[in-house]
């Protein structure tokens, strides 16, 4: 079931089940092309992939979307817990209609290696977009499902005083200043109706809190469930870690992500901040190109 909405200006969105949730998809691109699933970083929207869905459009049939109550997504029914997430992502992997390439950016690198670990019929390869890295993750005190209502309160009350029109705005600019060199993708009446949104900052907190529990969840998880042999690239941003050892310690990090499997590779970006998307598209688009290449000799 599914059912129309505005993408704000960009091409058109709809809002689609998944699992027991709902999510706005936006969907470009040929419909016999090879899948693509892209997931936004923490508190990410879809117009984050705007310059990288440019490059791949053409040839891919490109499936951008917001996680419950980001973007222009309803609020979330359950905790943000990477099994959740795992599960959205395999609910709209199975909409596709077969296998698909699972891009994630930042935090949503833990989604899509979950999905891979735990459904790997559905992933043909994926693309890890400078994603955390945790070395030794715990989470000794797991309060995420107890925050979830305290941030969902704190965005209501945020939206009914109409700070969040001032709030959410003002830090998503903020926040892309350090992470990118670009400008925005979309024009500001589509950022400020997507961060203006209580729910969208209530969504922020929650996934900030949970954080920790899905890099521990994951690091269980990779205990447990081998990772498929599907092809897989890891794209490291250098441009916004200072300091000559971070650097080499961020990129160690990603490497060891890419020897998941033995058709995995890694490319440093010295120039790309964290939103590689928005920074080095093209750089996206050739990770995406050679996994495809890539599955043709596996």
């Amino acid at each position: 079931m599914s059912a129309p909405a505005s993408a704000g200006g960009d091409a058109a969105g709809e809002i689609v089940n998944a699992g027991r949730e709902q999510v706005h998809v936006v969907e470009e691109g040929p419909a016999d092309g090879p899948p693509l699933l892209l997931s936004s970083g923490l508190g990410g929207a879809w117009f984050d992939w705007r310059p990288s869905v440019d490059l791949l459009r053409d040839r891919n049939r490109v499936i951008a979307f917001d996680r419950p109550g980001l973007g222009l997504s309803p609020a979330a029914i359950a905790a943000p817990t990477l099994r959740r997430e795992a599960a959205i992502l395999a609910a709209l992997a199975e909409r596709a209609g077969r296998p698909v390439i699972a891009v994630g950016h930042s935090m949503a690198g833990f989604h899509v290696e979950a999905l891979a670990r735990l459904r790997p019929d559905l992933v043909r390869g994926l693309v890890l977009v400078d994603p955390s890295y945790e070395p030794d993750p715990h989470a000794f005190v797991r309060f995420a499902a107890l925050a979830t209502p305290l941030a969902t309160a704190a965005g209501a009350v945020l939206a009914a005083t109409r700070l969040a029109k001032v709030l959410g705005p003002l830090g998503r600019r903020e926040v892309l200043k350090r992470t990118s060199r670009r400008d925005e993708p979309v024009p500001d009446p589509v950022v400020r109706s997507v961060y203006g949104r209580g729910t969208v900052l209530g969504t922020v907190i929650a996934e900030d809190a949970a954080y920790r529990e899905q890099a521990a969840d994951l690091l269980r998880l990779r205990e447990r469930r081998p990772f498929p042999a599907v092809p897989l690239v890891v794209l490291t941003a250098l441009g916004d870690v200072r300091g000559e050892d971070k650097k080499r310690a961020w990129s160690e990090g990603h490497a060891r992500l890419a020897k998941m499997t033995p058709y995995g590779g890694q490319v440093d970006l010295p120039d790309s901040r964290h939103m590689v998307q928005l920074d080095r598209p093209d750089a996206v688009a050739d990770a995406v190109a050679e996994v495809l290449r890539a599955e043709e000799t596996v």
